[in-house]
């Protein structure tokens, strides 16, 4: 793994993700290695000729000018790094930056595969509006280890239940959702005790990791292959469709929060 320290001049970047104003990425370069990462196009832009997954860059930035200028505004903490990623026990990037939104009235949201996020309850508890969101897409460990080198679903499950009874806002982002091998059921099953409100989000395949999945896929899951070819090589919707109706009736009728970012505004969202 290579780690180096790069500078940056602003912490703050604007964001383009549905329902966030700005994003804030303290690190670039992830040791998760989650085979379906799309951020991995950011490799591109960072010099580094390691694999994505290999390499993380540690960011020195100045002070965040001015934090109140943010109130009222989204804040989305991890869009492509992960930002409790195991650097973040020794460097604290991530504290760093919570730390300056103390007092601002700004919507923090932080996105995490990490159990590493309970370290940082205190800080997060003063904080005046804050979701930490924890991504599962799996309660079977075994797909979980073939797909990224996070915490473990149970670390992931009792750091949301240790933030949920501390007062802390919790979402459980369901992403991505691989057809015919994620259950949404069976998550917030798990979860539903302890998660505030669901994210749902497709796999979406694209770029040099699209061949490794629909391979893995074929491997380990031959019998849902004709599924993955008609939407991954033949571009059909109607899995989704049906889908994101489904998963609307499912969170009505159990009086589920569920907000549905199935190809963002391509799907209707539920």
């Amino acid at each position: 793994m290579k780690v180096q320290t790069i500078k940056t001049n602003s912490i703050m970047t604007r964001s383009k993700l549905p329902g966030s104003d700005y994003a804030v990425n303290p690190y670039l370069g992830c040791p998760h290695k989650c085979r379906y990462c799309y951020a991995c196009f950011m490799k591109r832009f960072s010099g580094h000729d390691e694999p994505w997954g290999e390499f993380i860059d540690i960011k020195e930035f100045p002070p965040i000018k001015n934090p109140q200028q943010y109130a009222g505004k989204s804040i989305f903490l991890g869009s492509v790094t992960d930002g409790y990623n195991p650097f973040e026990f020794d460097y604290r990037k991530t504290r760093q930056i919570l730390e300056q939104f103390v007092g601002v009235d700004a919507e923090v949201t932080i996105s995490t595969k990490s159990d590493l996020v309970v370290r940082d309850i205190e800080l997060l508890q003063q904080l005046s509006n804050v979701t930490v969101a924890f991504s599962i897409n799996t309660m079977d460990e075994e797909f979980r280890k073939d797909m990224d080198s996070a915490a473990t679903i149970n670390e992931r499950l009792n750091a949301m239940e240790t933030l949920h009874q501390s007062g802390i806002h919790t979402a459980t982002f369901i992403s991505p959702i691989f057809p015919k091998v994620t259950s949404v059921e069976a998550i917030v099953e798990a979860t539903n005790q302890y998660c505030d409100v669901y994210w749902l989000e497709n796999l979406n395949l694209m770029g040099s990791y699209k061949t490794d999945i629909l391979d893995y896929i074929s491997e380990k899951y031959p019998e849902h292959m004709k599924t993955y070819r008609d939407i991954y090589l033949q571009d059909d919707k109607a899995y989704w469709i049906e889908l994101s109706e489904h998963l609307e009736t499912y969170a009505r009728d159990n009086n589920i929060n569920m907000v549905n970012y199935f190809y963002h505004n391509l799907i209707r969202k539920s």
